[in-house]
């Protein structure tokens, strides 16, 4: 079983959870995800490197990558998330299409 780490603007949030349910009902996969700040906490400047930290972290212990990709926005933070992922030679997957 590959575990894969998702990347994408939080503005998908919501696609990306049902992402991370088909790639581990239909495809096998162990899937590693952001966390959601549903309730719209405040999140301060240590908090928020601690979050980042955490994500790069669940990179380097993935074998892949999976991008979402929805109508084509790729913002700086996942921009930056796949410049890493090639340094750390990581697979990588994009949706590439809309969900929407």
């Amino acid at each position: 079983m590959k575990t894969i780490t998702i990347c994408g603007s939080i503005e998908f949030a919501e696609e990306m959870k049902q992402i991370a349910w088909r790639l581990e009902i239909e495809k096998g996969f162990n899937v590693l995800q952001c966390i959601y700040n549903e309730k719209n906490e405040p999140i301060t400047d240590e908090a928020q490197k601690r979050l980042v930290a955490a994500h790069y972290r669940k990179i380097d212990i993935s074998d892949a990558v999976y991008i979402v990709d929805i109508d084509g926005y790729i913002g700086i933070s996942v921009a930056d998330e796949i410049l890493y992922q090639k340094r750390m030679e990581k697979s990588l997957f994009f949706t590439a299409n809309s969900l929407k």
